[in-house]
């Protein structure tokens, strides 16, 4: 078992301890999926690298532009793994055959995710339809789903510092729901990818493997590997060979948690302890600094008020001192002009 794996199991093992549950099943039995889930299977003998499954999945999920466009088929000399950008990547890889092979990668949408078994909060849950998907809204950031996947695929937004999220292939739920293909399979001009129920899959992959002895290596990954997922690859070459890692076992995480490994609840038992402690801390922090900024918008606007109703008295006060004024003004010249009046019929008196 190697680190990557380890650490996949601790993290969904400190769910089954703290929680006594995990992502769908902890108990000892094996899940044999949803009935009717989908899948898709990709044939690694009929990809020619064309990289159209990365535009279209680019277009559907009105994912960033990348710098390089897709018909620029030099990106396949240097190994890439998803983004949070790109869900998914196809690479090339020189094996024991001539010339090269090449593969997509993507979410795997495993029957019991080892990301949903290491999410204390159920951000990531398997749907009846069969793909694996993430709610924004209940994650807290851990990111411990990256450490989890054996395949290393979610990637988070670090360049996104308000609502940094976890992204990764949703296996197109959104059109399987609306009945349409996932995008990266109507895309496929060679027929690389299939899409069905995953028993409907598995059947054609088996099905290929009778007709075509020679063409394929015995083995449907993903129909095992991990408890099994709903993305399965057919290839002519081992899998190792395509980057795929060949020593997860067929035991589902939180199958595995649920033996020997939740036994130490007192050491990862802290782990979502401390996540939900820090959690909490968090939202008190954001709570307090929220009244703290509400305090002091009141206290501004009373003291505005303040000066605003100070300024208005001041006004008036000014107001009625030059209205007082003015009234002086005009008495004094009313007076001033009944005097002249009466001067003037005084001395008209006089000369008649």
């Amino acid at each position: 078992m190697n680190r990557r794996t380890f650490l996949g199991l601790l993290g969904a093992t400190s769910v089954v301890a703290a929680t006594g549950q995990a992502a769908h099943a902890a108990g000892t039995h094996h899940f044999e999926g949803h009935p009717g889930a989908k899948g898709v299977l990709f044939d690694a003998t009929r990809c020619i690298g064309c990289r159209k499954c990365e535009e279209a999945c680019n277009v559907v999920n009105e994912l960033p532009r990348l710098d390089r466009p897709f018909d620029d088929l030099t990106v396949l000399e240097a190994k890439r793994r998803t983004t949070e950008k790109e869900y998914t990547v196809v690479n090339q890889y020189q094996t024991s055959r001539p010339g090269v092979v090449f593969r997509k990668q993507q979410c795997n949408h495993c029957q019991e995710p080892a990301c949903a078994s290491a999410c204390f909060v159920k951000a990531f849950y398997k749907t009846p339809e069969g793909a694996v998907v993430y709610d924004a809204s209940l994650c807290v950031g851990c990111r411990y789903c990256m450490v989890a996947c054996p395949w290393s695929v979610p990637a988070y937004e670090y360049d996104e510092a308000l609502s940094p999220r976890v992204m990764k292939c949703t296996m197109c739920h959104p059109r399987i729901l609306e009945g349409k293909l996932p995008g990266c399979v109507e895309a496929c001009p060679k027929g690389a990818l299939s899409f069905g129920t995953r028993k409907e899959l598995i059947d054609v992959a088996r099905q290929r493997i009778r007709n075509y002895p020679d063409r394929y290596v015995d083995h449907i990954y993903g129909e095992r590997e991990m408890g099994g997922s709903n993305w399965l690859y057919l290839s002519g070459v081992p899998f190792g060979e395509l980057g795929l890692p060949g020593d997860l076992g067929t035991t589902s995480a939180p199958e595995l948690t649920s033996g020997a490994l939740a036994a130490v609840p007192v050491v990862t038992g802290l782990w979502p302890i401390l996540l939900t402690g820090l959690y909490a801390i968090s939202k008190k922090r954001e709570k307090r600094e929220k009244q703290d900024k509400e305090a002091a918008v009141a206290a501004a606007l009373k003291k505005a008020a303040e000066q605003a109703e100070a300024k208005l008295a001041s006004e008036l006060e000014k107001a009625e001192v030059a209205n007082k004024r003015r009234i002086e003004v005009e008495v004094k010249n009313a007076v001033e002009q009944a005097m002249k009046a009466k001067d003037t019929e005084s001395n008209e008196e006089a000369q008649s």
